[in-house]
């Protein structure tokens, strides 16, 4: 299976950002990509107030499009993350979308932890806008492997992936807008580390570039293989890369080094006091 990472310098202009994704979409998919993953809040990307003006239902223009691209182009699309109105509640969800080659949404994953944190001086407040998901999901791709959803912040809580892994996802796409300081940092580390761990492949797209308020994500979109080599890794500007993934090795790398299989669920215990 060909996988393809999708980075983009998504801006407040919804317009502009689904012209840009369709063209590298359809670009990444005539170098032979059958599974395409775009980045965190590809639609739009801006202020709290732009979030908020660009948030849609799953039935908005941006999933519209990525059903109807996915089926004309026989792909597996992860349409990234969408900023989601959702009915009957007051604040916004970060939305990640598994559309299939049929067109239809095979899964729905809205993003479990908020991004509440100071970086560079900057104070982030995911929380004020959005609220967090509350279940882990994976999906299926065509052929029947395994895909566990995750998005953006979520790379710094591994029991999210080992519990995808033990629900048997092969697979883990991570659609970000990592800023600039902590994609220089720890992203190529934490990626690593969750694939080896994990012994799961990641498949990991990145915004890069400014976007208002004056933010900037770091790029370096990349794809990970089981045993922790980065097969991927996008230059500093739009576009995309692709990677073969290779489930036989996969399935060698885990039976030689069997570290899920000996694992000792009986002998782990949060202690006590460990809740946020």
């Amino acid at each position: 299976m060909r996988a393809a990472a999708i980075q983009l310098n998504s801006t407040e202009d919804r317009d502009r950002n689904l012209a840009v994704a369709d063209r590298l979409v359809r670009a990444a998919a005539s170098d032979g990509a059958t599974f395409v993953v775009l980045p965190e809040k590809w639609s739009v990307l801006g202020t709290p107030a732009q979030l908020a003006a660009g948030a849609e239902p799953l039935d908005g223009a941006a999933i519209s499009w990525a059903r109807t691209t996915a089926r004309e182009l026989g792909i597996d699309l992860v349409a990234g993350s969408i900023v989601e109105h959702v009915v009957g509640h007051d604040k916004r969800a970060n939305t990640s979308v598994h559309v299939g080659p049929d067109g239809e949404i095979r899964a729905t994953y809205r993003k479990v932890h908020l991004f509440d944190v100071e970086v560079g001086g900057t104070v982030y407040r995911e929380s004020d806008g959005e609220e967090p998901g509350g279940e882990l999901v994976t999906s299926a791709l065509a052929g029947g492997v395994e895909l566990g959803m995750a998005v953006c912040y979520d790379l710094r809580f591994p029991e999210l992936f080992r519990i995808l892994a033990l629900r048997g996802a092969r697979v883990v796409t991570l659609p970000s807008a990592f800023t600039l300081a902590t994609t220089r940092d720890h992203w190529e580390i934490l990626l690593r580390a969750r694939a080896i761990e994990n012994q799961s492949f990641v498949v990991a797209p990145n915004q890069i570039g400014p976007h208002p308020p004056g933010n900037q994500s770091g790029g370096r979109s990349m794809i990970v293989d089981p045993w922790g080599l980065v097969l991927a890794t996008a230059p500093d500007e739009e576009g995309y890369v692709t990677a073969d993934l290779d489930f036989a090795h996969q399935e060698e790398i885990r039976a030689r080094l069997p570290a899920l299989a000996n694992r000792r669920p009986a002998a782990y215990a949060w202690p006590e006091g460990a809740a946020a």
